[in-house]
């Protein structure tokens, strides 16, 4: 029998805080720097509009990395692909860790971000033995966290964000170092 104790604690705003969206190049500039600052791999996801555009391009991603902070990028704005290597570079020798990653690496590699070391979740809680590999079904069996996830099939070519759609992407990268911990445990 679950008690209050042991019910998955809803996780409504990211842990680790973020700033606005990330629009342009000068911005991104300064997201690397604070990236690198950071220490251990980085959780990384991207946000298509595969329901509504014959595409998978990115329209966010978003990167969190211990001690480096959590960042919404929009690849519109931020559209250097000078940048997007240099950032791919940068942590080329870093563990990239990526939720259903099949799913994000062709849009990664679109721009400029081909990981080396890589540590899917899913897979991860698949060789586990985990019979659901989703992220929310994930976090609440191992971090005992709820995640929404009503905004994964959104437009997200669409202009402005939504806040709420923000919230939902950085909970995506917020409990990926944690759960990639718990999966090795």
């Amino acid at each position: 029998m679950e008690t209050e104790d042991t019910l998955p604690q809803p996780l409504l705003e990211p842990r680790t805080p973020y700033g606005k969206v990330v629009e342009s190049n000068t911005e991104f500039e300064g997201v690397i720097h604070e990236l690198a600052l950071g220490s251990g791999p980085i959780a990384i996801d991207a946000e298509r509009a595969s329901g509504y555009k014959y595409s998978q391009r990115a329209y966010l991603v978003q990167i969190f990395r211990r001690g480096g902070g959590l960042h919404l990028i929009d690849p519109i704005g931020a559209d250097s692909p000078e940048l997007w290597n240099r950032l791919g570079e940068t942590f080329s020798d870093v563990e990239w860790i990526i939720h259903a990653s099949t799913q994000d690496l062709p849009c990664l590699t679109e721009l400029g971000l081909r990981p080396r070391i890589l540590f899917d979740t899913e897979l991860g809680g698949r060789i586990a033995g985990f019979a659901r590999v989703g992220l929310a079904p994930m976090a609440e069996a191992l971090l005992n966290l709820s995640l929404a996830k009503e905004h994964s099939a959104v437009d997200w070519s669409k202009r402005p964000l939504n806040p709420e759609w923000l919230i939902y992407a950085a909970l995506d990268v917020d409990v990926l170092v944690d759960l990639r911990d718990k999966v090795f445990e």
